[in-house]
Formats: C-alpha cells, structure tokens, sequence
C-alpha cells in the first residue's frame, strides 16, 4: 500500500520551502504543491485540486497572495471540502495576525471536521530579504506609508519549524498559534539596524499613502498588490499588532530568534549588499 503524503502548498515560498526542506530531512513523503510542477496546484484554477489531493496526508496550506484578498473565503472553504472528500486527516494553516479576512478563514478550517492547526503570524523577517523589501534595500532608500507603529517580526525558520511539529507531532490538534518575535521594531528602526549591520546608510521616507500608491504605479506594480500592499500598511499596521505572544514557546518549548540575529545572518551572507 502506498504511504500518504504530506502536501505542501506554496512550496517554493519563504515558509513553504522550508516546510519541504525540513520534512525531506525527515524522509517523509512530501508532494510539493505549485503552479511550475505536476499536478500543478493554482489558486485561482480549481479544476485539478482533487488530482493534487490525491493520496494526501496532511497539508500545509499557505494562501497566494493573502487571505486578505477578496475570495480567499471561498478557496479556502473549496479546498477544504475537497480535502475531506479525498480522506485528508489534517490541515495546517499559515494566517495572518490582525486580519479579519484572515480570521474567517480561520473558522472555516476549525469547523471542516477535520484536524488542525493555526499558525497565525506576524510580519515575516525575511520581507527584507527575499521579498519587497529586498530591491530598496540594495538602492539604499525604503519608502513605506508606515511610521512610529511597531511590530513584531517573526523569522520564517521559526513558523517553519512550528509547522512541521504541528505536522509530525502529537500534541498540536486544535491549536491556534500566534507567533511573533521576541520585542517590537517599527520598520524604520528595523531599516536602521540593517544599516548598522551592513555599515552603509539606507534612507528611510514615510510617504503619504497617496504618494505611496502614485509612487507604486509610476514602477508598474500591479494594482491587486497596490491594494493589498496599502490596505496591510494602512490598516493593518494601526498599532493593532503591536504587541508580542508566546506560540513559539507555546508549541516548541523556546524562544523565537531575535531581528538581529536574523540581519547578523544575512549581513554576513552579503545579501544586501549591492552589485556593480
């Protein structure tokens, strides 16, 4: 009889890749689940989810871009549905911390009648380095419509491992973990400690959000990210999130790693330093 899989949605994303790296070291089976591998697995076509369901485990769902997005309601009650249909056992769910829309989301995964587990989390560290924030970074200006509010960013190694003991342990059905970092940063003292790290200035400007948005379209962003990107810096980041919580202790008995060890980290890789 063939062995289950664990399948892994948004693999090759900042958590997903690091869920697959993590279990392929514990030698169980992972089906990775993206829209570049076979059966591929897209958020906005349904019509080969059940094929990607098939002989599956567990999953780890991460939703493309966000489950602030109009629909993601509906995908995930979809997705759900049809994970039960296939004889999948549970189901773990990367949420966003502070968000309503998210928060939905979240009650559709409790009442699927199947197993789960919330990993509901804050601002990622690694949005410096392998995402948005990466580009300004390297010119050496950040302009965000953010200023004094903080928040406690959470490094993906630490989501990462909190998903994968939810998968492969006992213990974690039914948990809803909010995991942050250990102390509060807003994104311009965060810009500055990159700065001090990598020992060159990088200019940080706190735009209107109508210059934001106008600042966004004169570099062709497309709009559905111009949206989301000012709804999460306008209202999600009101001061909500500012504050810390225990679910790295709670589910791996530790403390989560701290911002600087992560900007060390990447310092020392050379990263961000800029190319000729």
């Amino acid at each position: 009889m063939e062995t289950k899989q664990i399948l892994v949605l948004g693999a090759n994303g900042k958590t997903g890749s690091r869920v697959v790296e993590r279990l392929e070291k514990k030698n169980l089976p992972v089906r990775k689940g993206s829209r570049s591998i076979v059966p591929k697995f897209d958020w906005e076509h349904s019509e080969n989810w059940k094929d990607v369901l098939e002989g599956i485990s567990s999953v780890y769902i991460t939703f493309q871009p966000d489950l602030a997005v109009e629909g993601s309601d509906d995908a995930i009650r979809l997705l759900s549905a049809l994970a039960k249909e296939a004889g999948v056992e549970k189901l773990v769910l990367l949420s966003g911390r502070g968000e309503k829309e998210a928060e939905v989301c979240e009650k559709i995964i409790m009442e699927s009648g199947l197993k789960w587990t919330i990993v509901r989390a804050s601002w990622f560290n690694q949005n410096f380095s392998e995402s948005f924030f990466l580009e300004p970074i390297l010119q050496g200006y950040v302009s965000l419509p953010v200023g004094d509010v903080k928040e406690p960013f959470i490094d993906a190694d630490d989501i990462a491992d909190v998903v994968v003991a939810s998968l492969t342990e006992e213990g974690h059905d039914g948990k809803l973990y909010e995991v942050t970092g250990s102390r509060l940063l807003s994104f311009k003292e965060a810009i500055a400690e990159i700065a001090e790290a990598v020992g060159r200035p990088i200019v940080y400007e706190q735009p209107s959000t109508e210059e934001y948005v106008a600042q966004m379209t004169a570099y062709q962003i497309p709009k559905e990210y111009i949206d989301l990107s000012t709804y999460l810096f306008t209202e999600v980041l009101d001061g909500r999130n500012a504050s810390v919580s225990n679910g790295i202790e709670e589910a791996l008995g530790r403390k989560p790693k701290d911002f600087s060890e992560y900007v060390k980290e990447i310092a020392a890789s050379g990263l961000w330093n800029p190319q000729d």
